[in-house]
């Protein structure tokens, strides 16, 4: 397997949880925070739609990602994240909509890389991902790390565990 076979694996595998964690879910579970002051989830699926966008855009040449709706980029703030009542959020459905064809574009756009090009430097989160490499594969871990945090409020609500 090359380098970039394996990258957009781990694109797509992680990818493909955030639906299974959100099938039984309602568009107002979306909105149940774990704890107080906590995120919830209809926050963290804008913020994972929006940031692999930010991310990416300057470091895959060409990319065809969609345009975002207002309300979600402008929800993807630490002082909308925390506002009780949530107001502003999409559906379900939407963020689903979104997710796919942002993590579709960052796909498409990783299968037109050579294993080389997984070595040049990032401009983006050097600290934590030096090279074009190391910032997809950090973009498959983030979605992990959110999609744990799904389970929390999966918990919380009663549904089952499935992993």
């Amino acid at each position: 397997m090359h380098a970039t076979a394996a990258v957009k694996h781990a694109l797509m595998s992680s990818g493909d949880m955030v639906p299974m964690y959100l099938a039984d879910l309602s568009d107002a579970d979306l909105l149940v925070r774990p704890v107080p002051n906590a995120n919830h989830i209809a926050w963290q699926l804008g913020h994972l739609i929006n940031s692999e966008k930010q991310m990416l855009t300057p470091m895959l040449a060409g990319v065809a990602y969609p345009e975002l709706p207002k309300a979600l980029v402008d929800n993807d703030k630490k002082q909308t994240s925390r506002q009780d009542p949530p107001v502003g959020y999409l559906g379900k459905n939407e963020y689903l909509d979104l997710f796919k064809k942002v993590r579709s574009a960052t796909a498409a756009a990783v299968e037109k890389l050579s294993d080389a090009d997984l070595d040049k430097p990032s401009t983006v989160m050097k600290d934590f991902a030096p090279t074009l490499g190391a910032l997809l594969i950090l973009t498959a871990n983030h979605t992990l790390m959110h999609a744990g945090q799904f389970t929390v409020v999966r918990r919380k609500l009663g549904k089952p565990v499935l992993f």
